[in-house]
């Protein structure tokens, strides 16, 4: 393009901040719209495998982020009332040698907090607050962003950064179905200090058992404990991540389960709760000179621990995308082109994991020891994670 065009992005998420961070490097003008009053990021713990670090390193963010991750040892499956493990993987330095990155677990806020002090550093007025966006339109060589409170910006192109629940989705596609996948989802913090030894090792745990499983990965250097889990109920609804529950209710949902797992349970600080719903992940992202990106196109299970990531493969993507292209509309076709497939495999498989954690089998101890040797063999395990990790964002074709 004969000049850089002026960006657009609805949504300051991790997605967006990083689709911000990575066209401001390359020269290019660009605004931010976030909904919130205040940028913060709501959540706990998200787990960055080698294809998003290798991503945020390309963005030069490695050093903050070495202060505030905690680097992975290893990865492990746990029967859910035996407590019996199976090794997963190795990481820490193993993940460094087989994919060239290392695999971090990092407090949401915390990363948040890097991508938006990075991207206000180049240009310190570039994230605008209490704009939520409505809407857009396409001009004759420039689009229009609709804010609720009646303002209409324009620029160059737009990016849909915001979210699930995306305005600018239900503008390009309608409301679009969505299925209640009758599970509830529950996260929460614990300090690692006042864990039991065995819940203090420094690696990810997955309990898997007939009808939930539960996650555990420090944060913070291993100042905290992550927690989330996930049970199959049909009578909670709601998909907000930030609805308080009770340590007595989410108990309830794990009866029977090993004495660990309710030992975190009644030491985080507040149990939140939210319904886990599953959309199609959608083929077409662009409409002329708009495109979305992120959970808006692509909203995925947290499942294979790839929806974070995805948003931020995406945001570096599109910025590739955009400089190689003669045109916006070009790029933002390549960009789609580029992502449409791979984000499509990881949303079925993020389902099938789902399935395979949560097997009837799991009920009975000796056809549970069976199962999981059966499921989680090396050979299983690299067919289904090494594809995910060895993709490369700053070098994949485009």
């Amino acid at each position: 393009m004969a000049s850089k065009p002026h960006v657009l992005i609805a949504g300051a998420g991790i997605g967006g901040l990083t689709a911000a961070l990575a066209l401001l490097q390359r020269g290019y003008d660009v605004d931010v719209y976030e909904q919130a009053s205040k940028l913060a990021e709501l959540g706990a713990g998200v787990q960055i495998a080698a294809n998003g670090s290798r991503v945020l390193r390309a963005l030069g963010l490695e050093k903050e982020l070495e202060r505030i991750v905690c680097v992975a040892a290893g990865k492990e499956v746990r029967i859910w009332n035996t407590g019996q493990t199976f090794k997963l993987f190795d990481l820490g330095e193993d993940s460094v040698q087989r994919f060239g990155a290392p695999y971090w677990f990092v407090h949401r806020g915390d990363l948040h907090a890097v991508l938006r002090d990075s991207v206000l550093a180049l240009k310190a007025d570039a994230i605008h607050t209490s704009a939520r966006c409505v809407g857009y339109e396409n001009m004759p060589g420039a689009a229009r962003l609709k804010l609720e409170d009646g303002r209409v910006v324009e620029g160059d192109c737009i990016v849909g950064a915001d979210g699930v629940h995306s305005r600018l989705r239900q503008q390009m596609h309608g409301d679009g179905a969505s299925e209640f996948m009758g599970i509830i989802a529950w996260r929460g913090l614990a300090r690692r200090a006042v864990l039991s030894t065995e819940l203090q090792r420094l690696v990810g745990t997955n309990w898997v058992g007939p009808g939930g499983h539960v996650i555990t990965y420090p944060l913070r250097g291993g100042e905290l404990m992550n927690f989330v889990g996930f049970g199959e109920r049909a009578d909670w609804k709601v998909e907000s991540w930030t609805t308080p529950g009770t340590k007595e209710e989410c108990a309830a949902d794990f009866t029977n389960w090993h004495p660990l797992v309710h030992e975190i349970i009644q030491k985080v600080d507040q149990p939140y709760k939210w319904a886990l719903v599953g959309r199609t992940p959608l083929d077409v992202w662009v409409d002329g000179r708009v495109t979305l990106m992120g959970d808006a196109s692509h909203p995925t299970l947290p499942f294979l621990a790839q929806g974070a990531i995805m948003a931020i493969e995406d945001g570096f993507v599109l910025a590739r995308c955009l400089d190689a292209s003669p045109t916006i509309e070009d790029g933002l076709k390549r960009f789609q082109n580029a992502r449409v497939e791979r984000t499509r495999k990881i949303v079925l498989g993020s389902t099938a994991a789902g399935q395979r954690f949560h097997n009837p089998v799991l009920a009975d101890d000796a056809a549970a020891v069976a199962y999981v040797a059966q499921e989680w063999t090396p050979e299983k395990t690299r067919t289904r994670y090494d594809w995910l990790f060895e993709y490369d964002a700053t070098t994949a074709p485009v």
